[in-house]
């Protein structure tokens, strides 16, 4: 599907569902990217329906370096969803920012039979656009609702360029991802089943 030129308005579901760093530090208080509440409640609406379909849901949980506001074990680090255990609802820790690098992301889609996913949170041009882009590597339909995630400014740097507002880093961010991607869907309209192997 060519995304250049616009996606499907009702794509065809997804089997799995990839929350990317969905944690305190990136949601609340003073660290939050801009529109929290707005990204907060699209990832919490792409969850519910999820869970209701039987679809696999994986909460990605990025481990920072110590002293960073995502340090293992600190108030920021902690997921800000709920996580329902089960089968069909896994916490995976990451180091980097691909979620399939150096974690078993790859396995437990394998394992569950999945072969679409829809990949949302933060931060759109790091974490979210380099777990998407293995995805798409790796063989899956991947649907990047443009809504469903979200970064911080880009700050100003003299003689190169004025702040880039969040919102065009993350649409620049899909963007990159190319034609593979459905990057243009909204959250609302991304729909879910059960994978194959459960």
């Amino acid at each position: 599907m060519d995304q250049h030129a616009g996606a499907a308005p009702h794509p065809q579901p997804v089997d799995a569902l990839i929350v990317v760093d969905v944690q305190s530090a990136f949601v609340t208080g003073a660290g939050a990217v801009p529109g929290a509440a707005r990204l907060v409640d699209r990832t919490t609406g792409l969850i519910a329906r999820a869970r209701q379909a039987g679809a696999l849901v994986v909460h990605l949980q990025n481990d920072g370096p110590p002293g960073a506001e995502d340090e293992p074990h600190t108030p920021g680090w902690e997921l800000h969803h709920p996580v329902e255990p089960g089968p069909a609802e896994v916490v995976i820790r990451k180091p980097r920012d691909d979620g399939f690098r150096d974690t078993p992301l790859g396995d437990v889609l394998t394992g569950a039979g999945v072969r679409a996913v829809a990949v949302c949170g933060v931060m759109s041009e790091m974490c979210v656009q380099a777990t998407a882009r293995t995805a798409l590597d790796r063989g899956y339909r991947v649907v990047v609702p443009h809504d469903a995630h979200a970064t911080q400014d880009v700050p100003a740097v003299p003689g190169i360029s004025e702040t880039i507002p969040a919102a065009t880093v993350s649409r620049v961010a899909a963007y990159a991802l190319g034609s593979d991607a459905e990057t243009t869907v909204p959250a609302a309209d991304v729909t879910f089943t059960a994978p194959r192997g459960r």
